[in-house]
């Protein structure tokens, strides 16, 4: 019998608009098919987003590198930046239907660790909305 198990942790290549890769996300915890926790990371120079959930709240912490986390309350003119950097460890609450973007302005890729809650539910369908910055600042809600 073995003292420990190892089990296989998801890991998903995130891309931009354009296709390129930004970075990506690994699923660190799971309660059966709900995600705990996961990690984010985005590549140097790179940014990701936007989008919002309709659902669920973040809740952030730098694990490597700097991060400027841009918020958008859609439907407003209400716009705030956040820099978390992992020399200054700070967690940042986010509420749903907050539409974020994150840009790696350090001098390597970032790592944001993310404790959503309620955990990520996959069964949730059009939980995740898509926002470019222009439909947000004309103040589209969808």
């Amino acid at each position: 019998m073995s003292i420990a198990k190892i089990e296989d942790a998801k890991k998903v290549t995130t891309y931009d608009p354009d296709k390129n890769v930004n970075g990506s996300l690994v699923e660190l915890y799971k309660d059966g098919d709900k995600t705990v926790a996961y990690l984010t990371s985005v590549k140097q120079g790179m940014f990701k987003g936007y989008h919002l959930h309709r659902v669920r709240a973040a809740r952030y912490a730098p694990l490597k590198g700097k991060m400027k986390i841009i918020l958008y309350r859609p439907g407003s003119n209400e716009k705030e930046e956040y820099i978390l950097d992992a020399e200054n460890p700070q967690r940042l609450f986010i509420p749903k239907d907050i539409a974020t973007g994150l840009e790696c302005i350090g001098n390597e890729e970032a790592w944001l660790i993310n404790y959503p809650n309620p955990p990520y539910d996959p069964s949730l369908k059009d939980e995740q909305v898509e926002y470019t910055e222009e439909e947000l600042e004309k103040g589209i809600v969808k």
